[in-house]
């Protein structure tokens, strides 16, 4: 799913380093499988179909949904066949189509009649799938919950990409049914795909060793150009506007900060092995901005977890500055690298504080997989085996932490967990829409969208 983007082209973002590269099957694709460590595995007779073909429907057919379908053909666990597809957008998810048959021919059975678009789209294609079969939920995250909710009810196992709701009532409610469908004895992935790093794994277990001592504080970085949105120009259908720009628009998918950083936000929570007490922060736009969408610019987050520890969370949208995109690690005994650009596993520790190349001590051997094979590999096998396999409870515990921050800064003021565990703010109610739906925000005389104004803002 390509930012849309008045100012800059697909290209010019994608050269920046600006451009979401989580999935990015439609200009990469994904053949990343062919050395899948998990290849072989026995099967279970627990398992939806008796010919062992796990059957995949696809909900949100742009180039991150389109990337995990790949990385699900592409499993080496066991066959796999994609029988439905849903989107919004026709041009999408013909786009989509026509990839996945190139690479992955008989394994892509999606005639015309499978391939369902609108706003219920996706009920249809869930449908065409047998209990145990797996829905990719990839749209974004305003009608997570929804339809999550329904793959539950038709006993149909998940994936779903990251983020996960763009607030916290819709987090605590795919928080209900992960719950829900870990009593049924459902399988749910989600799309955090950093925690299925060998090196990141191997570095965390180094940190539980003791080896970098006790960790006093982490620090996250993804600073870049960004991009900016322009005014709606009318002659179309506002909602459907708002949708396709997911990234400038906080009841869409939780807005830049959110999509750009929470896998950084997953890592320090990772790295500490614990969800942060607090958050406070500041943020900004840059002087004079033209941008229409609902984003600051900077955002600086402070959380604060139980023993005190502190994580720095720090994201900029501006060109022609310094670009950093990791997070690093400090601990009594030295520091760290845990992961570097566009989520590489560059991971390594230092003899002290100082973080040179000269002072590195160690490193981890060379991932044996992608870590978005990965998941999808170790999905499968659960899947296969009838093993418990929920990952839902932390996916959504790292959404409200991301949350938490946001908050912070957008409302001027410290957000405890406490508030979070607590509300139910949602930026849109109601996602039942239909094609003539309004836009659940509007913009001013100006073509400018609300902006989050410290003190009189609210989203928790």
């Amino acid at each position: 799913m390509k930012r849309q983007n008045e100012e800059h082209t697909a290209n010019q973002l994608r050269a920046s380093g600006a451009n979401p590269t989580r999935r990015e099957f439609l200009a990469r694709g994904g053949k990343a499988a062919a050395g899948s460590i998990l290849a072989g595995v026995a099967l279970s007779r627990a398992y939806a179909g008796e010919d062992n073909t796990i059957r995949l429907a696809l909900v949100g057919c742009g180039g991150r949904g389109s990337g995990a379908a790949a990385n699900a053909l592409s499993s080496a666990t066991g066959p796999t066949k994609l029988v439905a597809m849903a989107d919004l957008f026709e041009n999408r998810q013909a786009k989509s189509h026509k990839a996945l048959t190139e690479q992955f021919g008989a394994q892509v059975d999606v005639p015309a009649e499978r391939r369902f678009l609108g706003f219920d789209a996706y009920r249809k294609a869930i449908d065409c799938l047998r209990p145990g079969d797996v829905m990719i939920q990839a749209t974004h995250s305003a009608f997570r919950p929804t339809h999550l909710k329904y793959a539950v009810q038709k006993g149909v196992n998940a994936f779903i990409e990251k983020s996960f709701a763009p607030d916290p009532g819709g987090t605590k409610e795919v928080l209900h049914l992960g719950a829900e469908a870990k009593r049924k004895g459902l399988k749910v992935g989600c799309g955090l795909m950093c925690r299925h790093s060998y090196s990141r794994q191997a570095l965390i277990q180094r940190i539980r060793d003791g080896a970098m001592g006790q960790i006093q504080l982490i620090r996250a970085y993804r600073m870049d150009p960004g991009a900016r949105m322009g005014p709606f120009k009318g002659g179309e259908s506002e909602l459907l506007w708002q949708i396709r720009r997911p990234y400038f628009f906080l009841w869409v998918s939780s807005a830049w900060f959110i999509e750009m950083m929470i896998h950084q936000v997953d890592e320090c929570c990772w790295i500490k092995d614990a969800w942060p007490v607090s958050a406070q922060g500041l943020g900004g736009r840059e002087p004079g901005s033209t941008d229409c969408s609902q984003n600051l610019h900077t955002y600086a987050i402070e959380y604060t977890f139980p023993d005190g520890t502190k994580a720095l969370v720090n994201s900029r949208n501006q060109p022609n500055c310094h670009n950093e995109f990791a997070t690093w690690v400090h601990g009594t005994k030295c520091a760290a690298q845990f992961s570097g650009n566009v989520h590489a596993p560059t991971v390594q520790t230092y003899k002290d504080q100082r973080i040179v190349k000269d002072n590195i001590t160690w490193q981890p051997g060379k991932e044996k997989l992608s870590p978005y094979q990965a998941e999808w590999d170790e999905l499968l096998t659960a899947i296969r085996r009838d093993e418990p396999y929920n990952e839902v409870e932390r996916a959504a515990y790292a959404n409200l932490t991301s949350i938490m921050g946001r908050a912070a800064i957008h409302m001027g003021r410290i957000i405890t967990w406490d508030e979070m565990l607590a509300s139910e703010f949602k930026f849109c109610p109601n996602v039942d829409f239909t094609a003539d739906s309004p836009a659940p925000v509007q913009a001013d005389a100006e073509g400018r969208y609300p902006v989050p104004i410290p003190g009189p803002w609210t989203e928790i």
